[in-house]
């Protein structure tokens, strides 16, 4: 009798093992299919401006980093003339809970409008020290200045980018507008925003920095 009972607890403990080794890929598989869910925060060079939806950046973004393999889901809080003030008055709902990390683009129209440096830098640190209250990680992406602004401005502008990032150890793609500003055929007839093509150009540029960012998403 003793011998059948422990035959039949092996035979239990067999199962258990078998069951517990198709459960576990199982649990894996589900954990990866999860998409991390990134948010890009900004103006009009966000949004898309004068573009289909398919040609906006975090479109284009999605799909470059999809075919390189990452399971993502970018979402497109870019609004058109939004200074960094105006993004903040909406950010509560604009990046939703559950958010795993936001890619943040403001300034320009700041600058565009001459407004002091110093209220864009209180602004966007501002944008940081609420995500991160929320424990949601930002990419900062900088802007430079239009040069006819003056010397004085231009440092002060530039600089609160690299300042902000420094200071809250965040990921910078230093300039967003890298590799078009200046060319016609990569911007539309404006001058300040890009073409599908220019959107392309900025999202080859900008993808390794993304993807620092995600692999610090992955260490948390």
């Amino acid at each position: 009798m003793k011998r059948q009972s422990g035959s039949f607890m092996a035979i239990i403990f067999a199962c258990a093992s078998l069951l517990s080794g198709i459960l576990a890929p199982a649990r894996q598989a589900v954990a990866q299919t999860s998409p991390i869910r990134l948010v890009a925060l900004g103006d009009s060079l966000t949004a898309g401006y004068g573009l289909p939806e398919s040609a906006a950046f975090p479109t284009v973004l999605e799909r470059a980093l999809k075919a390189k393999g990452y399971n993502v889901e970018i979402a497109n809080a870019g609004v058109s003339g939004d200074t960094a003030s105006a993004a903040l008055d909406r950010l509560d709902w604009s990046v939703p809970d559950g958010t795993d990390g936001v890619i943040l683009e403001l300034g320009a129209n700041d600058m565009l409008r001459g407004l002091d440096p110093a209220i864009p830098r209180q602004t966007i640190e501002s944008i940081v020290e609420r995500l991160k209250s929320r424990d949601i990680p930002v990419m900062l992406t900088g802007m430079y200045a239009s040069r006819n602004l003056g010397t004085d401005y231009v440092k002060k502008f530039d600089s609160l980018y690299p300042d902000i990032a420094n200071r809250h150890g965040l990921v910078l793609y230093p300039f967003f507008l890298d590799g078009i500003v200046g060319d016609q055929s990569l911007n539309l007839a404006d001058g300040l925003h890009p073409t599908a093509k220019g959107v392309e150009i900025i999202v080859r540029r900008i993808l390794p920095t993304v993807e620092t960012f995600l692999a610090s998403l992955s260490r948390r």
